[in-house]
């Protein structure tokens, strides 16, 4: 994956359009490759791979299981070939939420909690 320096987009939302990209094509079917992975192939910083993610987690492209890997989500792995999520994965052209889109996928649960 190739991060264009000199385009006025931020990296980390290029890479999540990147990875947005290959998920949707198919190209990453299951297990979403590890921060380490990532930050080595584009050498781009840690949190900023992270926040990347952070967004396809927020779109419901992938779910993230602490001390695993970010997979990709079971909604997504379902669709039949040839269809694809909507572009800019339910975000506005200047990547804030589109309104009317829920911020969480569930009941607010504490800071720092970790469903076991």
């Amino acid at each position: 994956m190739k991060i264009d320096e000199t385009s006025p987009e931020h990296s980390y939302r290029q890479l999540a359009e990147l990875l947005r990209a290959r998920i949707i094509a198919g190209e990453i079917t299951t297990v979403v490759p590890s921060i380490t992975e990532l930050t080595e192939e584009t050498g781009l910083a840690v949190g900023t791979v992270r926040r990347a993610i952070k967004i396809l987690v927020e779109d419901g492209l992938v779910r993230t299981v602490p001390g695993r890997g970010t997979y990709v989500a079971d909604s997504v792995r379902a669709k039949p070939p040839g269809s694809s999520a909507p572009p800019g994965g339910g975000r506005a052209e200047d990547g804030s939420r589109a309104p009317g889109k829920s911020q969480s996928a569930g009941p607010a649960r504490p800071h720092g909690h970790v469903r076991h």
